[in-house]
Formats: C-alpha cells, structure tokens, sequence
C-alpha cells in the first residue's frame, strides 16, 4: 500500500455541543456544518481536512445505521489516508484483509464522490484508507 497523504483527521463528537464548544469556541477553529452535526473545514494549515464526525454519522456511513455496533470499541477519533487511485482503495483493502484485519466496510463510492474503506486500528481509531480525488493535485 503506497499512501500519498493523510486526507483528513478529527475527533468523534458527541450528540451535544461539548466538542464544537472546545474544537470552535475554546480553539478558535472556523467550520463550516457541511451537513446537521458534521462540522469541517480545509482551511486549517497542516491538514487536509479537520472534521467533527458526529458518532451517529460515523456509524451511519460504516456500518448503514446510526447505531454504533455494541460489540466494537466507540471510537473517539477518525483518520483518513489517502491513495493514488479509487482501485488502489481496493488493493488496500485486499492487503489488510490478508494481514489479519477486520474491514469494518470495503472498498465503495460514496454519493459525493470519494471511494473509501473503514477499519479499526488496534487503538480504537476509526481508519479510512480512501480516494479523494478533488485533494489530489492536477497534472
């Protein structure tokens, strides 16, 4: 697996306000809600994107419900690595499968666009290994 950037990193918040009042109000981090809850910006310096992935949404886009599965670790944080191309997702896939790891979800195209996968890392971090073409540079 050939990883080209880290796409994005943040925690996972909470229902209440407890996690935009620090992220936005005691750290002065300007987000824009992208969708009800899911705060993001790609303006902060450093990072490709900076997220407050509301749990319900986190466990909605893995797992296709807003119930996080009881028989997991709640993740308090989520990262996502970006490759080369959306069949390179795939190939990533195949090779942490191989390697012993549990694919929370596969290799699939997300209605905005991006192709993505989902595991866990043995800290309890949400892990995508995504394509997420409008952050690669042109040729």
């Amino acid at each position: 697996m050939d990883i080209a950037f880290v796409a994005g990193f943040g925690p996972i918040g909470t229902a209440d306000s407890a996690s935009l009042d620090f992220w936005r109000g005691s750290l002065g981090i300007a987000f824009h809600e992208n969708a009800p809850g899911y705060f993001h910006t790609e303006d902060l310096r450093g990072v490709k994107a900076f997220a407050i992935w509301p749990l319900s949404q986190a466990a909605e886009a893995t797992f296709g419900t807003a119930e996080w599965p009881a028989s997991l670790p709640t993740p308090q944080a989520w990262v996502e690595f970006d490759v080369a191309s959306p069949a390179a997702v795939a190939e990533a896939v195949e090779e942490l499968r191989a390697a012993g790891h549990e694919i929370l979800v596969g290799a699939h195209d997300e209605p905005w666009g991006q192709t993505t996968s989902r595991l866990m890392s043995p800290e309890g971090l949400l892990v995508g290994v995504s394509y997420t073409p409008w952050m690669h540079e042109q040729a």
